[in-house]
């Protein structure tokens, strides 16, 4: 199960919509290791000039990879942490992320970072089992 949602989100899902910081607490919470590296790369891509900021080390447990691996691979839960943070994400590998500002979508710097031979390029033989 990728989230732990309380019975109150349950049934206020049940009744209708719910409010969007409340499924992005829901994330935080659940999955505390994907939450803070998109929140730290968020801090680091807006404090600066880059064109993107990312994270190449990888998690620490295979419980983390997992967490990073659920988040990104919802769409509900990459595009409410996207809203939540203002920025793109970008996905290679078990753990590289990189955090682009939202009008990059689409944009050269994005193209090379989400294409194919950026992916071949990011492999390694430690990553092939991710």
């Amino acid at each position: 199960m990728s989230l732990d949602v309380s019975p109150e989100l349950l049934a206020e899902a049940e009744a209708g919509a719910i409010r969007e910081e409340d499924f992005v607490d829901t994330i935080r919470t659940s999955l505390p290791y994907a939450y803070n590296l998109v929140s730290d790369l968020s801090t680091q891509l807006h404090a600066g000039i880059t064109e993107f900021a990312d994270n190449q080390t990888p998690p620490a447990s295979e419980q983390e990879r997992g967490q990073l691996l659920r988040a990104l691979a919802s769409d509900a839960i990459r595009g409410s942490l996207e809203r939540h943070f203002d920025i793109t994400l970008a996905f290679q590998n078990c753990h590289r992320v990189a955090a682009f500002r939202p009008g990059a979508r689409g944009g050269e710097t994005h193209t090379r970072f989400t294409s194919t031979r950026a992916q071949i390029l990011n492999q390694s033989a430690e990553l092939r089992d991710c």
